[in-house]
């Protein structure tokens, strides 16, 4: 079984890092035997993301909850005005974290390199998702979070239910389309849900996606590829990453790492395994006909996402999640888009966290994404 100390290990050496220690010594046990992967130690308080990180950078902060159909209480912050106090005159920008973070990533760096702050400031009406089980997510209409039944769900579920409420909840607060930004995990659950062109689809402007998580066939680390094995499937990089400011690291570990379900881990490994990008396997195939009424589970095809969509994709050379040549075969997925609707920004140095905590992502990254989002706002 899987410890506390054991998943915080693995939190430093993919997150912060560039050193490896050997896999047994960071995976004692048999994670198929937890529920929960961790547990946070950050305080109880709903609105410290709001209190701690937003207001004492002198920027306004709602706290918002969204209920999903299947009951989860989401936390959702949003940063209605930059530092000017200006009314935002741009649509709303939904910013979706990845695996074992929340939305405090988006904020730990100075206003001037965290990517929320920095689209505030822009003129955008800025809002922060908080996936279910992290730390400022953990309410439940029925459930507790100390209920196995509350721990019972994948990313299936967040494509499902929590992106389809936040995205819903945003358009009815703010009578607008909204631009999507994605990190990780945040970039699977969108792709899987532009793949399936719901009603969904049409809340949208544009996308933008850093460190596309969608084929996972050219890890190039073998302690992932082993951890996969381990159902220990995504987590973090294990290469370097170049641009972070290590003095930051105690403040990301004041709010990291977050918890997750060992199912949604269990669902990222098997993507790795397989080399396909599908529904959660039950393993049985009774229990697949039972869930899906067929053999094998359905797939999220990347080519079914349309081609008028606007994307914008951000992936680095150094990062060992999202390889490059599975962000590339991701890309081919997407040739038919239309002309000038699909932007790639590449960067040899960039590793999985530089695309949100690196300090010079403004430069990088987030400059051409929001003349992008410019582009696609009328």
């Amino acid at each position: 079984m899987l410890n506390f100390s054991s998943v915080l290990t693995l939190f430093v050496l993919f997150f912060v890092s560039p050193n490896v220690s050997a896999i047994d010594k960071v995976f004692p046990g048999n994670a198929k035997d937890v529920d929960i992967i961790i547990k946070s130690s950050v305080s109880d308080d709903d609105d410290i993301i709001c209190k701690s990180l937003v207001q004492t950078q002198g920027y306004a902060c709602e706290e918002h909850k969204v209920t999903t159909k299947d009951g989860y209480i989401l936390s959702v912050q949003r940063i209605p005005v930059g530092r000017s106090g200006k009314t935002a005159s741009k649509p709303p920008v939904l910013l979706q974290h990845g695996l074992l973070v929340d939305a405090a990533a988006w904020l730990l760096n100075t206003p001037d390199e965290s990517l929320g702050f920095i689209l505030a400031d822009n003129g955008f009406d800025v809002w922060l998702a908080n996936t279910r089980g992290t730390k400022y997510s953990r309410g439940h209409t029925s459930l507790s979070s100390n209920d196995s039944a509350y721990w019972e769900w994948s990313w299936d579920e967040l494509v499902q239910y929590d992106l389809s409420a936040l995205v819903q909840y945003v358009q009815y607060k703010t009578g607008q389309k909204l631009h999507y930004v994605g990190h990780s995990l945040g970039t699977l659950i969108a792709l899987a849900a532009f793949s399936e062109q719901g009603k969904l689809i049409n809340m949208f402007k544009s996308a933008a996606l850093l460190s596309p998580i969608a084929h996972l066939n050219q890890i190039p680390s073998q302690l992932t590829k082993e951890a996969a094995q381990l159902h220990i499937a995504e987590v973090r990089s294990l290469s370097p990453n170049c641009c972070i400011n290590s003095s930051r690291a105690g403040e990301l570990l004041k709010h990291e790492p977050q918890p997750t379900a060992t199912k949604n881990i269990i669902h990222l490994s098997q993507m790795i395994r397989t080399g396909t990008i599908a529904m959660y396997d039950y393993g049985s195939e009774d229990e697949k006909k039972e869930y899906y009424g067929q053999s094998d589970p359905p797939a999220y095809n990347m080519k079914d996402i349309p081609k008028e969509l606007p994307l914008f994709l951000g992936y680095g050379g150094q990062d060992m999640l999202a390889d490059a040549n599975d962000v590339k075969a991701l890309l081919n997925d997407l040739k038919d888009h239309d002309n000038g609707e699909l932007v790639e920004v590449y960067s040899e140095e960039y590793a999985h966290a530089d695309f949100v905590l690196g300090v010079n992502a403004s430069q990088v990254v987030y400059d051409p994404m929001i003349s992008f989002f410019d582009n696609h706002s009328s």
